[in-house]
């Protein structure tokens, strides 16, 4: 199988419409600042490093019919486009990246032409791309030399193509090793409340001929009591300093569980997932969804009565003294994490 989840077509950002699978392979084409914004928000396109590339492309959608004379004029513009697309999801830390990035760029390069700073945004959205379609790879690489052949592993959310632009961080190590010739049966948690692993995972992978098996979320500990789980691999939305990590919720509870069955726990992600400012994970912040996404099954069956109350947050926060490694496009981290971010990450990050 070979998809984009996100690219620029016919002056459009066109995205995989996830909402509609597994049971239609659907492209959205979103041609205005706001479709985008609404896409991200109701996740139509989702996935910490797809989010980072769909948020620099959008400052490129926003951005280059402007009319702007001057730099003074043009940066207003940026500014309130890119204060936009900040407002649409919270956590993820590959969002805020990207548009930083691009600001940087833009404001590296002031006293050039608008025309050119425009190309200027256009370029740097495509290098985001294909940097991750790179990094993804060798995250892949690097976390299928944790797999022995014939391991079985388990997995929650989707952390696949779906959720990059290509290929995948926690899976992308399952594929890897797959190329290398290492026979992989995985597990995939549904996922509540949005399904993402019953719906996104489960199709990926079986469309690249893994052998997955589907289970409801609270049967993880069953299957590690059974001792039929050999590893435990995660993406990331975002990771603290000292190597706290957010992922999909339910992710601590599994890594909670692998830590008492003494199955080693992988958290999979590029070094854009990670935030240099935040010191744990007590200070990464956490998106609370509408209470509609538990109450009823995809907005069309209620499950629960119309009034009760709901807490619907959509990450958890794994500490970094349950997490065996962090596998990243840089290498595979382990403990002391504090030490060994800084050591790895920092050093690349400022090259």
């Amino acid at each position: 199988m070979s998809i984009q989840t996100i690219a620029w077509h016919n002056h459009k950002i066109r995205i995989i419409d996830q909402t509609k699978l597994p049971l239609e392979l659907e492209y959205l084409y979103l041609e205005d600042l706001k479709s985008l914004w609404q896409a991200i928000r109701q996740m139509r396109i989702r996935g910490a490093p797809a989010l980072g590339a769909a948020a620099a492309l959008g400052v490129y959608l926003g951005i280059k019919d402007t009319k702007a004379k001057n730099f003074y004029l043009f940066s207003r513009e940026l500014d309130r486009v890119v204060k936009y697309l900040a407002t649409c999801r919270p956590t993820a830390r590959n969002l805020f990246w990207a548009l930083e990035r691009i600001r940087n760029v833009v404001f590296k390069n002031k006293e050039k032409p608008i025309p050119f700073l425009k190309n200027l945004i256009f370029k740097e959205a495509n290098r985001i791309i294909l940097e991750d379609r790179t990094a993804c790879r060798k995250i892949g690489d690097y976390g299928a030399e944790l797999l022995k052949n014939k391991d079985t592993v388990l997995t929650i959310c989707n952390a696949g193509i779906l959720a990059t632009i290509d290929y995948g961080t926690a899976l992308g190590v399952i594929y890897q090793a797959k190329e290398k010739r290492k026979s992989i049966k995985v597990y995939a948690c549904e996922t509540r409340p949005m399904l993402q692993g019953a719906r996104l995972t489960t199709w990926e992978l079986r469309k690249k001929g893994i052998d997955v098996t589907l289970i409801c979320d609270n049967t993880a500990a069953t299957l590690m009591q059974k001792k039929r789980i050999n590893a435990v691999i995660t993406g990331a939305d975002r990771i603290a300093l000292n190597g706290d990590a957010a992922n999909k919720i339910g992710t601590y509870n599994l890594a909670v569980l692998s830590a008492y069955h003494r199955i080693p726990f992988y958290i999979a992600a590029p070094i854009s997932s990670f935030d240099f400012r935040i010191k744990n994970g007590k200070d990464i912040p956490i998106e609370e969804r509408k209470r509609e996404e538990v109450t009823e099954l995809f907005f069309k069956k209620p499950v629960a009565e119309k009034n009760i109350k709901v807490f619907n947050p959509v990450f958890d926060v794994t500490p970094h003294n349950l997490i065996t490694a962090i596998i990243t496009d840089k290498g595979v981290i382990k403990p002391p994490y504090q030490k060994n971010i800084k050591k790895l990450l920092v050093r690349n990050v400022h090259q």
